[in-house]
């Protein structure tokens, strides 16, 4: 029988984009759980970093003590910072509209400020200084280092807050309560649950400094990066002091000295980096957790009419961290990316970086998805110490490592050996490691502290360096 692909249903034809018909989940089943993150680095978000990034030009050349554009007046002031505090989703529709003749997105944006000012005589005036001297990634650059910067400092940066708080509040409440190691999936050296989550918690600090100290960087210098036309107008004019005053001083970013056209994107390569470093250890966390309720050391707590299985009633499935290992996957596949193209551009510009970077919403969405869903997952935690006890109880071959240890520091031959030799692939009991010890021809506090030791109290200073965290 062949079998053919058959024509879409008339009911499912999309009249209009909808949580329903987007290609990208993000927009569409995981929509509402990304409202912070959508008015910054959405087409939206790009329009408006956009027309800030004119407005705060303008008014800098109007300041700047150029003879034919005096200093512009309090109302004409109050009109452009109106402009960007108030821009919405219709003003970006405009500017749509406009771009439908240009075919040029920075040019319709400068085409739409120009048509607000209309009826202030003063801005008319002076219109032909909305993007003087600019190359159109002059504006991008910039637009994009503020769109960044504000998803790192909104949303990105407390997304992981949350998480280190959660982390830490758990490395403190069970910093004292024992568990079984796994090294190579084999009984180890016990540790604590506190322990255990504190190590993450201080992997995840440094990987949350390590975003939060990359410095933004932006260029606004021209065609090629040398100020060519700035000078060509006013050869007077120190331009490159000027443009960094705009940088840094009007719109907190870091002054980029050096480029071709477009901005050499090595500090976004840099920030990729440390978020996808950052979402690695998380996907540790989350296999790690995944693995701990496998075995029982975490049960979930229950949601009223959660199902875990449509045909397996019993099941609490491990959802919220599943999720997260592969909405962490899929961003760091994204971010990798970013970090790798971005910084190559032919000569002295080419376009492959202009629709890679409309993702870089795409690559931070998936990233906050996973750190929501791994705090969902963390908050329904709840501890099963009796599991914890009784893998430890049965598990008394990891107290050959500290009598092996005893017998070596008074040079009993062939420690290691003989306690290989009792434990290594049998079933250890504890009468049999206490027969072994009563042996020992060592000191007797060292013997009385050997046989008072348990799988459980064997725990070293993790108690104390889960609390330190």
């Amino acid at each position: 029988m062949t079998i053919t692909s058959q024509p879409i249903a008339a009911g499912m034809q999309p009249s209009a984009l909808s949580p329903i018909n987007a290609l990208s989940p993000l927009d569409g089943r995981y929509g509402g759980k990304l409202a912070a993150l959508r008015p910054l680095m959405s087409e939206l978000g790009y329009m408006h970093r956009r027309v800030q990034v004119e407005v705060a030009w303008f008014i800098a050349l109007s300041d700047a003590g150029l003879p034919e554009f005096a200093p512009l007046s309090e109302a004409s002031r109050s009109h452009l910072n109106h402009l960007v505090a108030n821009f919405s989703e219709s003003d970006a529709q405009a500017i749509k509209e406009i771009e439908k003749t240009t075919n040029h997105d920075v040019k319709a944006v400068e085409y739409w400020i120009k048509a607000q000012f209309k009826g202030h005589t003063e801005l008319e005036k002076a219109a032909e200084y909305v993007h003087f001297a600019c190359t159109s990634e002059d504006i991008n650059n910039t637009s994009h280092a503020l769109q960044l910067q504000s998803a790192r400092s909104s949303v990105l940066l407390p997304a992981l807050d949350a998480i280190i708080a959660k982390l830490r509040e758990m490395a403190h409440q069970f910093a004292s309560v024992p568990m079984l190691s796994r090294t190579h999936g084999q009984t180890a050296t016990p540790t604590t649950v506190g322990k255990e989550i504190a190590n993450v918690l201080v992997r995840l600090v440094a990987a949350r400094e390590r975003i939060a100290s990359v410095k933004l960087m932006a260029k606004m210098n021209g065609a090629v990066g040398n100020f060519n036309a700035h000078l060509a107008a006013y050869p007077e004019v120190n331009w490159e002091a000027f443009s960094k005053r705009v940088i840094e001083e009007d719109l907190q970013l870091t002054f980029q000295p050096y480029s071709i056209q477009i901005e050499p994107h090595d500090y976004m390569a840099e920030l990729f980096d440390a978020v996808a470093r950052a979402d690695t250890i998380l996907i540790d966390l989350a296999r790690d957790v995944w693995g701990y309720i496998s075995l029982g050391y975490f049960k979930q707590r229950l949601k009223a009419g959660e199902i875990g299985s449509s045909t397996m009633p019993h099941k609490v499935n491990p959802i919220d961290f599943e999720n997260a290992e592969g909405n962490l996957g899929l961003a760091n596949a994204l971010l990798r990316h970013l970090s790798e193209k971005l910084p190559i551009s032919r000569w002295q510009r080419d376009l492959t970086d202009s629709t890679v970077l409309r993702n870089m919403g795409v690559a931070l969405g998936y990233a906050v998805l996973a750190h929501q869903s791994l705090l969902v997952g963390l908050n329904k935690l709840e501890l099963n110490e009796e599991a914890l006890a009784a893998d430890l109880d049965a598990s008394w071959e990891v107290l050959a490592e500290p009598i092996q240890t005893v017998m070596r520091r008074y040079n009993v031959a062939g420690a290691y050996e003989k306690l290989k030799e009792v434990t290594r692939g049998k079933v250890v009991h504890k009468e049999d490691l206490h027969a072994l010890i009563s042996s020992l021809d060592i000191p007797t506090a060292d013997k009385e502290r050997l046989l008072a030791m348990t799988p459980g109290s064997y725990v070293g200073m993790a108690a104390e360096l889960a609390r330190r965290a």
